[in-house]
């Protein structure tokens, strides 16, 4: 060893403690909070709010379109994953945008020279029961409906359109409220109201389905013009497709890296971020000096290193950091920059949530609690009678071969080559994720009624942390008993 400035190899084992959910509990307070009237409204960016403090994690096994659309609707955010084409991506952005929108802007329309069996058999492909009928410049000449050619009462399969479509049309402006859509679809006892522009030309159509739909999502986590938010994971250095993600209208673009405190890594998140409108969320982090680097540019941080169920990082390279120290070290730089913390893997119950939430972070990632969910992409398997979902880690062999290993700063070609940080494996199927979310913030709220605490915010400034022995921790968990009637929000073997 070299002398001089070098630390000397004793001093390298005088070491910090780092702690991680399982040490420590939250000290119970004095309380006129109920849980169910918290409010964990939060940010996770800088610009970008939501009624839910959850996200799904950017993983293959976890979210895609159909995660996404679902996270937004219940108030969360869902983070799709990198392992897509640059095209998949955006058509799975696009997807979750146009979910709920109410002014449709994609209508699937009809021209009045069709015939009513193409019409039928154009509806029945596309998955609506009506068109707007449109002619030249786009101009609205009526609308048809499933009733109006099946099964053939009034006109014969082979008749035009215009003889069949309705031509009195009622339509609205683009400035229509749901409420007056709703009120004219009632009047006129219709179901779909085109949109038109001065010239009659059709912009879009609303329909009473989305209007209901969006009255059940009325948390829903929306951007200004009232669609669904969506979340994307680039690659550390994937500046195009980046590009390509806010251009198709991203709300919040993430960097997709297990070291982000790589300095090459914080000059390409400097580009992105210089380059999109959307807001940019570095990671994933785990020390002060990470965040202290990052902060003056960065919409947002996400800290994790190793500490997902399926991550072999801390095993394999020897380094990491405790979940609950690398958050709370993070969240003392970010802070005092008014950047949004984002606590990523390593929760396993909600306890674990809202011990993340006090020690700093706005809000929590999960990837295996969402895993075994209907909406997560994995296909179910079934074992000694039980269903399952396929998961793994986006440092494992499977998924470094469909593109993720630039997450790790790997790029290799072959089989052999491959140093997995990852694992493959399975999880419980568990339904929708709907319920899973209910569960998860609902032990949340109730963790805010122990410490008193209303908001996320008075959580961060009440919440008192306790250290718990290894004695504490099995008192923790049901025990001297066996479990005859599991419950929905704990499983001993989580």
């Amino acid at each position: 060893m070299a002398h001089g400035d070098s630390t000397p190899f004793s001093a390298k084992l005088d070491v910090p403690e780092a702690l991680t959910f399982d040490d420590v509990l939250l000290r119970p307070k004095e309380s006129r909070v109920e849980p169910d009237s918290a409010d964990v409204s939060t940010r996770v960016s800088t610009t970008v709010e939501l009624n839910v403090p959850v996200l799904s994690a950017a993983m293959d096994t976890v979210t895609e379109g159909d995660m996404a659309i679902e996270m937004a609707r219940q108030g969360g955010l869902g983070v799709i994953h990198r392992n897509l084409s640059e095209e998949q991506m955006v058509a799975e952005i696009e997807r979750v945008k146009r979910a709920d929108e109410l002014i449709i802007r994609d209508v699937v329309t009809a021209d009045p020279e069709q015939t009513v069996r193409e019409v039928d058999e154009m509806m029945n492909r596309e998955g609506v029961s009506g068109a707007p009928v449109i002619g030249e410049d786009d101009a609205v000449l009526g609308i048809i409906s499933a009733t109006d050619v099946r099964p053939y009462l009034e006109v014969g399969e082979s008749d035009e359109v215009r003889e069949a479509m309705t031509d009195e049309v009622v339509t609205a402006s683009e400035s229509v409220t749901a409420r007056e859509a709703l009120e004219l679809m009632y009047e006129h006892k219709i179901e779909r109201v085109p949109i038109v522009d001065d010239a009659n030309r059709l912009i879009g159509l609303i329909t009473m389905q989305g209007i209901l739909q969006r009255r059940e999502y009325d948390q829903a986590a929306r951007d200004d013009e009232g669609r669904l938010r969506c979340g994307v994971a680039v690659g550390p250095f994937e500046f195009d497709r980046a590009v390509a993600a806010d251009e198709a209208g991203a709300d919040v673009i993430f960097t997709d890296c297990a070291h982000a405190h790589n300095l090459d890594v914080v000059d390409s998140a400097r580009e992105i971020k210089d380059a999109v409108e959307a807001d940019v969320v570095v990671g994933n982090v785990g020390t002060r000096e990470a965040a202290e680097d990052l902060v003056d540019f960065a919409d947002g941080l996400k800290v994790g290193i190793g500490p997902g169920s399926i991550c072999t990082t801390r095993v394999v390279s020897g380094a990491g950091m405790p979940q609950l120290t690398a958050v709370s070290e993070v969240a003392d730089v970010a802070s005092d920059h008014d950047v949004p913390v984002i606590a990523d893997g390593g929760i396993r119950y909600s306890g674990d949530a809202i011990k993340a939430i006090a020690a700093g972070a706005d809000a929590v990632m999960l990837g295996s609690y969402f895993a075994g969910t209907d909406e997560a992409p994995g296909r179910v398997i079934t074992m000694n009678g039980k269903k399952y979902k396929q998961y793994r880690g986006m440092g494992s062999v499977g998924a470094m071969k469909s593109g993720g290993g630039e997450r790790y700063l790997k790029d290799v070609d072959e089989d052999d080559d491959y140093v997995p940080e990852g694992v493959e494996a399975a999880t419980p199927y568990k339904g929708p994720v709907e319920n899973e979310l209910h569960q998860l913030v609902g032990g949340m709220k109730s963790g805010m009624g122990y410490v008193g605490a209303d908001t996320i915010d008075s959580v961060q400034q009440r919440a008192e942390f306790v250290r718990v022995s290894s004695a504490g921790q099995q008192e923790n968990h049901p025990h001297d008993v066996m479990i005859t009637d599991e419950a929905p929000n704990y499983s001993p073997g989580e």
